[in-house]
C-alpha cells in the first residue's frame, strides 16, 4: 500500500499540469503575435522586381497637356509625364537621394522630390538639391490607345 507522501513526491496531478501547459502555450503564443508583426516591419519580406521590359503606364486620352500620372513599374513607382509640346516621357519616381517618391510640378516643368527640394528636368536629370545622380529613364511609345514605357535596352 501507498503512503500519501509518495504520491505528493511524485508531482502535480495531471490536471494542474495541463492547466499549466495551457497556460505557458498561451503566453508563448501571445509573445510570438507581438514580436512577429515587429520583425516583419523592421525586416520586410522581399518584393521580387518584375521581370517584364515594359508595362502599360496609361492611355491616351488620360493625361492633358502639361501634366504627370504615377505609375507601376514592377515593384517601384515611375512617372508618366505629358508635356506641354505634346510628348510623353516617362522616368522613375524614386529620388536617387533617400529614394523618396517624386512627382511632377506643372507651374516649374521640372520634377519635384518633396523631402529634401530636389529639382529635376523632364528629362530625369538632376539639377538642384541633393540628388547624387538623374533619375532611371524610360523609353515610351503610343501603341493603339495605350502608352507603353519600356526599359532601355
Amino acid at each position: 500500500m501507498k503512503n500519501s507522501t509518495d504520491a505528493r513526491a511524485s508531482g502535480p496531478p495531471v490536471a494542474r499540469r495541463w492547466v499549466n501547459f495551457l497556460l505557458g502555450g498561451g503566453v508563448l503564443a501571445s509573445l510570438a503575435s507581438f514580436l512577429y508583426p515587429a520583425f516583419r516591419y523592421i525586416i520586410p519580406p522581399s518584393v521580387p522586381e518584375s521581370t517584364s521590359r515594359s508595362v502599360v503606364a496609361a492611355k491616351v486620352n488620360e493625361l492633358k497637356r502639361n501634366s504627370s500620372k504615377i505609375f507601376q513599374f514592377g515593384s517601384k513607382p515611375a512617372l508618366l509625364i505629358r508635356t506641354a509640346n505634346d510628348e510623353y516621357k516617362a522616368i522613375s519616381a524614386v529620388c536617387t537621394h533617400l529614394s523618396c517618391t517624386v512627382q511632377y510640378r506643372e507651374d516649374l516643368h521640372q520634377v519635384w522630390c518633396a523631402c529634401h527640394n530636389g529639382l529635376y528636368d523632364a528629362e530625369g536629370r538632376n539639377i538642384s538639391g541633393p540628388p547624387p545622380r538623374p533619375l532611371e529613364v524610360f523609353d515610351v511609345h503610343v501603341q493603339g490607345e495605350d502608352i507603353i514605357a519600356a526599359r532601355k535596352a
